[in-house]
């Protein structure tokens, strides 16, 4: 696909928190990772307004096992509690996705440069992400590394097909929909031989509102251009 790149994603423990379980205090993970933290993670690889990074699909790789811990998180009053949040453990995932460019960012039209964003990110990529990699939350350190996806055997290869039931897909942000609201996307993925094509968020119909929200003003003040930026690497500087 243009634009695309294919990557391993693994670490230790994973955290995509199911948010029904977070009422409590406690935290509970997805059997797989959302929509919202895979594209989290691309960003990580690398990011700019000018592009809007689409996930593809995913492959789970390992067998879905998890830990439960005690843990001790801190109060916004202060002082600590004790919760029970419930980790994946020994993450391993193959992942393919792309850019596009953001059609409701017409102010940055100058850094539309189509060559030189892919071989950044691409660059990106080998070098393990430009920020750091975390597996749903900070205290799961995720590592990335280039792959061709569909290689290797996977643990779910053999089962035809797995329910996951609704789960959060994402949120919709002002700056990727072109209105000022705040939403969050639901879906019901369905594993297909260990492989879960993910929806394109517009083509999530069950949205809920959660607030207005005004999208971040940039334009060529506060945002490098790609080619000043391609010429960097270049020069080496």
């Amino acid at each position: 696909m243009r634009n695309s790149i294919e990557f391993s994603l693994f670490g230790k423990y994973a955290l995509f928190t199911d948010p029904l379980t977070k009422m409590g205090g406690e935290k509970m993970s997805y059997s797989v990772p959302t929509y919202q933290s895979i594209k989290g993670i691309v960003e990580s690889i690398y990011w700019k307004p000018t592009l809007l990074m689409i996930v593809d699909e995913i492959r789970i790789m390992n067998a879905i096992n998890m830990e439960s811990k005690g843990v001790r998180p801190i109060e916004y009053g202060g002082g600590n509690t004790l919760a029970h949040y419930t980790y994946l453990k020994d993450v391993h995932y193959q992942v393919r996705a792309h850019f596009i460019f953001n059609p409701h960012r017409p102010d940055l039209a100058f850094d539309r440069n189509e060559f030189k964003h892919h071989n950044i990110l691409k660059r990106s990529l080998k070098a393990g992400g430009r920020r750091d990699i975390f597996l749903g939350t900070r205290e799961c350190q995720g590592y990335v590394e280039s792959c061709e996806f569909g290689a290797g055997i996977g643990y779910y290869d053999q089962l035809s097909e797995m329910p996951l039931g609704t789960m959060l897909h994402g949120i919709n942000y002002p700056d990727e929909t072109g209105h000022n609201q705040m939403e969050i996307r639901l879906w019901n993925p369905i594993m297909k031989n260990g492989v879960i094509q993910y929806i394109r968020p517009d083509q999530c119909t069950n949205i809920r509102k959660v607030k207005k929200l005004e999208s971040k003003t940039f334009d060529s003040s506060n945002v490098e251009s790609v080619d000043e930026l391609w010429s960097e690497i270049e020069t080496g500087r």
